[in-house]
């Protein structure tokens, strides 16, 4: 980057900032202006307005707050009161953005759980948070049944809809629920620094865990992406991610609700169906997330990809290739890459189109922006200090952890952490570059480059070690899924009787049959010997959270032993220039070490 490009990007950048911290001004842990306040006086503001179009129909700002107002009047008379939780297992729907926003009303906060979850994982999300009330859509009775005799406490459930004998049924109890606004007096005394709502973590990496949703976070991620995308009244946002996801259920929500735009609502992401739903809703713009990106550049090239009038989308993990062929391929050419943790105080937004990049952190910004990547052991995933006891910045394109700066009195830099506090410690570093400071740890590893511009690597503890030298799950993974015929991988390392470190396994989904030894010539040529997978498994759709992520943890815990897993399984084999399929004979002959791998 010459010194004019520089000069370009740090007022793209500066001016970027100023402007949503302008926007954002008034959000304060302190404020008594809550979450709720904002969603009234964008209703008021634009009530004719069409707020929600799903299933062809279409709901005004007006009609979906009366329906917010009955949810709230509706747990008043449940006796829910200030500061009780009432949990969600709902798919995507109008209603489900009406529920959270009406509990919200009465100062009570709401769990948003992912509605794929039954049994212990269920029950689990309940117990965390002390729910009072589950309501569901319909056609989730049996996951409830499921998770009965793992609660700490009877927790009554209704039924948005039809069950069998109509137990429950909340839509029935509705028509004779005032639809008028509770008293404001209801969450009087309330301030922003308290709970609004529960989002959980993916589950990706053990259960649920339950991250603190204050009125301030909230209020910000509504608003975050209203400025930078110029979100106005006549915009259509496409919304096909889980309304249980902070992407999709607050980011996403908040660019259109906050300005008086409407939500185009899918039930769920169908990449075959995208662009003729786009048309047909006139869709303005969308919300993405990595591995959707994927999804929609393996299929075939059409011409609706470029009938559409969508202008820019937003979203998180999209990898640089995938970035660069939707770019050439939709015709979109603003594409706002964004990075937060739920729970963390990092936040890092693309506003100059760099492909690849998370967002930069200019040098006239650091101040403004107190996100840091640091010197780490990937082994051991302790922070590295230096003689004075202190941690050091990572030179350029030096792969390390991002932080972010806690402060208690300042919105975007406060660390809400989860519900269950032990959960907190770990993700809590003092003492960094002084005595005294703390540190929220993202868990990511990322590279900064000499112009500033940040790039995600990897999640701490995914990469491992093989043949003395350390692997990116990730890296690998942008190979295998770039090979044809692969839809999603997942890389982790697998242990191995006899062997040190961890050998290479990916998890595969695939869109069609695809030639193993194909497979095999391409991994060669594409990835150094230590990275290349030894197994490769099979997995279906199922094995994916809602948001497409594996569940890396139940995978790495199964290993690649044949006798128990029920998907194929297939090892690198040399002499046949091909993955092969593991028998039991070959499983236990690399366990007596008669196999080299």
């Amino acid at each position: 980057m010459n010194f004019i490009q520089r000069l370009k990007s740090d007022f793209t950048y500066v001016t970027g900032l100023m402007a949503i911290l302008k926007y954002t001004e008034d959000i304060t842990p302190f404020s008594e202006n809550l979450l709720p306040d904002d969603w009234e006086k964008s209703v008021d503001a634009h009530s004719q307005n069409v707020a929600v179009i799903f299933d062809g129909q279409e709901t005004t700002y007006g009609e979906l707050d009366l329906r917010a107002n009955k949810f709230a009047n509706w747990a008043i008379k449940q006796g829910i009161q200030q500061g009780d939780c009432v949990a969600l297992l709902m798919g995507n729907r109008p209603d489900y953005l009406a529920f959270w926003l009406g509990i919200t009303k009465i100062g009570a906060c709401c769990a948003l759980i992912n509605n794929q979850l039954a049994s212990q994982p269920l029950a689990h999300c309940l117990n965390i948070v002390e729910a009072k009330i589950l309501v569901m859509g319909d056609a989730r009775w049996e996951q409830y049944v499921s998770a009965q005799s793992y609660l700490d406490v009877d927790v009554p459930a209704w039924v948005l809809g039809d069950i069998e004998g109509g137990h429950g049924n909340l839509e029935t109890v509705l028509s004779n629920i005032s639809s008028e606004r509770p008293d404001k007096a209801l969450r009087a005394g309330m301030q922003a620094k308290e709970i609004a709502l529960y989002i959980y973590t993916s589950g990706t990496t053990g259960l649920p865990k339950a991250a603190r949703m204050t009125h301030a976070r909230c209020q910000t991620m509504l608003r975050s992406m209203v400025v930078s995308c110029k979100s106005i009244p006549s915009d259509r946002v496409l919304i096909a991610l889980p309304l249980y996801h902070a992407t999709g259920g607050l980011v996403a929500a908040g660019c259109a609700l906050m300005a008086g735009a409407a939500i185009v609502l899918e039930r769920k992401f169908s990449a075959n169906k995208f662009w003729k739903i786009a048309i047909e809703t006139s869709a303005t713009n969308f919300v993405y997330i990595g591995e959707m990106g994927r999804y929609l550049m393996n299929c075939e090239i059409t011409p609706d990809e470029r009938q559409h009038k969508i202008t820019r989308c937003f979203g998180n993990g999209l990898r640089a290739d995938v970035w660069s062929e939707l770019v050439e391929r939709t015709g979109i050419r603003r594409v706002y890459e964004f990075y937060g943790a739920t729970e963390g105080n990092v936040n890092l937004l693309n506003v100059d189109n760099k492909i690849g990049a998370i967002g930069r952190v200019p040098d006239i910004l650091r101040k403004k922006l107190p996100t840091r990547v640091i010197k780490v052991d990937n082994q051991t995933e302790e922070v590295i200090r230096n003689q004075q006891g202190f941690c050091s910045e990572t030179e350029a394109n030096e792969v390390g952890e991002a932080i972010g700066k806690i402060d208690p009195s300042a919105n975007r830099q406060r660390f809400e952490g989860y519900r269950d506090k032990s959960k907190n410690e770990s993700k809590i570093v003092n003492n960094v570059f002084e005595e005294g400071d703390s540190y929220f740890r993202t868990g990511d590893l990322m590279r900064r480059d000499k112009d500033g511009y940040l790039y995600f690597v990897d999640r701490l503890g995914d990469t491992y070690r093989w043949k003395a030298e350390n692997v990116s799950t990730n890296e690998v993974s942008e190979v295998l899924s770039s090979f044809e015929g692969v839809e999603l991988a997942n890389v982790y390392g697998v242990e191995v009787k006899g062997h040190e470190g961890r050998a290479g396994m990916a998890a595969i989904q695939l869109a069609n049959e695809i030639d193993l030894a194909a497979l095999w010539a391409y991994v060669r040529s594409e990835l150094p010997e230590y990275a290349r997978p030894v197994f490769i498994r099979i997995l279906e759709t199922e094995n994916t959270t809602g948001t497409f992520k594996f569940k890396k943890v139940d995978l790495v815990k199964e290993g690649f032993d044949p006798n128990t897993i029920k998907f194929p399984i297939f090892v690198s084999s040399a002499e046949d220039k091909s993955y092969v399929k593991l028998t039991v004979d070959i499983f236990e002959a690399i366990q007596k070490g008669e196999r080299r791998l």
